[in-house]
């Protein structure tokens, strides 16, 4: 005979409580004991319990290796709903003896059976006996079965095979709170829009000031700052530093042969003598190339078809503090007279108009590359090869899954609601899905392994050391932060270079990665393979870092950006001009997106722009995968060194106009998650 203490930790969460039965079986090295039901009288499994049962097994079954979990209906099946469970974890204390821990932090839906390893991290070549390795494989061709990839759209990377969030597993979902939330700001968001009858205006703006009333749609601070200074020169150069897409802009070491800027046109800005020659050479100069759009497909929109540029954009940089200045645009790729260098120097509407031609360009490259591609697409793939690769006791999977939660769930209800055929992607963006698509493409085919990696991006845009990036230096830090956790938690698990390339499982997940995301293109530089600690520290940087701060860098500040719409117009109406002195303020609003188009994708940016509650901000996991005390003690230390950089964050932003809290760590989600 045998005899236990067990206690069951049942979560807090809404609806995480049971009143269904439930029984263990424990797995040992000398066999296997019948289920024993956990029952006490009144109610087991209330939310946020943890209850004691005693448990006696009829004979020893030596060191203990697994728990068997099984839940039931008290009623026969077909007379009550299927009811979820929420267990946190299991604590089994021989008597008398140590007490194992086995985590699980894992949904039960309905009729359900759960194997739980005991906590202490594992990678393959720690699990000797072969009913660990069993668990191991079983476990793994469950997930694979239930996770499958499918192809949304050819040249895209790959994603989670369902349709609709309905279907989702219960363990992807997001919570009855989240969801809740989600769902009823959407409702408040549509019915303001509809009672103020923006929604079903099809015609244009009758005038800048009646967008006004659009702008008094949940108004923020940062909003406010853009409404006050969007025409401003420096403020329009400042948005690639600080804005909603802080990526794409880089230092021009000498003038592309297809933008023929000259001294003269640029005198009136530098001054007279001025030599572009020798700007370049003191590295004062700096270019945004929207190339990408060139020849991009667009979209019809309440039957009118909609109009893109591929602007180029020359800014200056001053030596010392001066702010960054535009100046020259050119809106084609291809100079000739019917494609104008448009200057700051220009007409007050020429030189406006040129720049909201920019960012409209910025809108759908943000949208579908550094926002949809980067910032959602890649990690799915991420999430999706970490379900299926990596089993829960491995200690990459208990560093991964906080930063994949609820990533399956957004971008399912994304391909629902925002990119599907006749959302809104395809009913009010100038682009369109088919233009996103094509984007996309276009992007992957370019896409390398050192935009991913930040530091490497910094350096190769030649970035380093412009001033009042405040993108660059909070990201740099937070980049660090996590390399040094992460640097720590690989220390302890793998203690040489030839132990990463052992592991199996780790290899398995690399290449589902390398496959279904970059689809194996190897002028990517996106490894198939790591075989060494240092390769596995920055690839393992890499995933965290573009799924939480990449993340909302480029997803907080969309609502910001875009309430005032001449700041982000989601599309243009007419075509870019082809000439100097013909914009007037009414052509300008004739441009610009009708009402619908307008409000439609103001309301979707306002909801992706905010975590609907049930929020986990970086650094913070209250789901203890981990039981041991070094990743423990690394955690802590990662928390601590995000509490130093927000508090230097902060104290940098009071002394700023417009803050720059994108990057502030309690701002960060750990995941993708809206």
């Amino acid at each position: 005979m045998a005899r236990f203490r067990l206690r069951v930790s049942t979560g807090e969460a809404r609806g995480a409580g049971t009143w269904d039965k439930v029984s263990v079986s424990i797995v040992g090295t000398e066999g296997e004991s019948p289920f024993v039901p956990l029952d006490r009288l009144g109610r087991e499994f209330a939310a946020g319990a943890e209850e004691d049962f005693e448990v006696t097994l009829p004979r020893d079954v030596g060191a203990v290796l697994l728990l068997r979990v099984h839940k039931e209906p008290r009623l026969p099946r077909g007379r009550v709903p299927p009811d979820a469970w929420f267990c946190r974890w299991l604590q089994l204390e021989r008597l008398p003896g140590a007490a194992l821990r086995f985590p699980c932090f894992r949904w039960l839906q309905g009729p359900s059976d759960l194997v739980l390893r005991e906590g202490a991290a594992k990678v393959p070549w720690d699990d000797q006996h072969p009913k660990l390795q069993q668990q191991r494989r079983e476990e793994l061709k469950a997930r694979q079965e239930m996770y499958r990839w499918k192809t949304y759209m050819e040249g895209w990377p790959r994603c989670l095979d369902q349709e609709t969030v309905k279907g989702l597993d219960l363990n992807i979902k997001y919570s009855a709170l989240k969801n809740a939330t989600f769902h009823f700001k959407a409702h408040s968001a549509f019915a303001e829009l509809k009672i103020k009858g923006f929604l079903d205006r099809t015609g244009l703006w009758r005038s800048l000031r009646e967008m006004r009333r659009m702008f008094n749609f949940h108004k923020t601070p940062a909003a406010e700052y853009v409404f006050a200074h969007w025409q401003e020169d420096a403020f329009f150069a400042s948005q690639f530093l600080n804005g909603l897409n802080p990526v794409l802009i880089r230092r021009c070491r000498s003038l592309p042969k297809n933008f023929p800027v000259t001294d003269e046109m640029v005198a009136p800005v530098l001054g007279p003598g001025t030599n572009l020659q020798a700007e370049l050479e003191k590295g004062s100069l700096f270019l945004v190339d929207h190339g990408i759009l060139s020849g991009v497909q667009t979209n019809v929109i309440n039957g009118k078809p909609q109009f893109s540029a591929a602007p180029m954009t020359l800014l200056y940089q001053s030596s010392g503090s001066g702010p960054l200045l535009p100046l020259a645009i050119q809106l084609k790729q291809t100079p000739g007279p019917d494609n104008p260098i448009f200057l700051p120097s220009d007409d007050r509407w020429d030189w406006l108009l040129a720049k909201t031609w920019v960012r409209n360009a910025e809108f759908s490259v943000h949208e579908a590359l550094s926002h949809l591609l980067h910032s959602h697409l890649l990690p799915e793939v991420f999430a999706l090869a970490t379900l299926r690769q990596l089993p829960y006791c491995h200690p990459l999977f208990k560093l991964l899954s906080p930063h994949i939660r609820y990533t399956l769930h957004i971008n399912t209800l994304a391909r629902e609601l925002l990119i599907a055929p006749g959302q809104v992607v395809d009913r009010s963006t100038g682009l369109g899905i088919d233009g996103f698509s094509e984007l996309i493409r276009r992007n992957m085919e370019q896409l390398s392994y050192s935009v991913l990696c930040l530091p490497d991006d910094i350096r190769a845009r030649g970035v380093e050391d412009i001033p009042g990036y405040y993108y660059r230096d909070d990201g740099l830090q937070i980049w660090r932060a996590i390399k040094s956790f992460v640097s720590e938690i690989v220390g302890t698990y793998y203690p040489s270079d030839a132990s990463v390339g052992d592991d199996q499982e780790l290899q398995a997940w690399v290449r589902e990665i390398f496959s279904e995301g970059f689809l194996s293109r190897e002028s990517s530089g996106v490894p198939s393979l790591l075989d060494t600690r240092e390769a596995l520290v920055q690839y393992l940087t890499m995933v965290m870092f573009t799924c939480s701060a990449r993340h909302t860098a480029v997803s907080a500040g969309q609502f910001d950006s875009c309430v005032w719409m001449p700041n982000l117009p989601p599309s243009m109406q007419l075509p870019p001009p082809t000439a100097k002195g013909q914009a007037r303020p009414e052509g300008f609003i004739a441009t610009l997106p009708a009402v619908n188009a307008t409000c439609d994708v103001i309301m979707a940016l306002w909801m992706l722009s905010q975590e609907p509650g049930d929020r986990r901000p970086l650094g913070h996991y209250p789901d203890e995968h981990f039981t041991e005390d070094a990743p423990r003690r690394s955690m802590a230390a990662f928390q601590r060194q995000l509490i130093r950089i927000s508090s230097g964050i902060r104290e940098r932003n009071q002394s700023l106009t417009l803050p720059y809290t994108y990057l502030d760590p309690p701002l960060i989600e750990n995941s993708v998650s809206i």
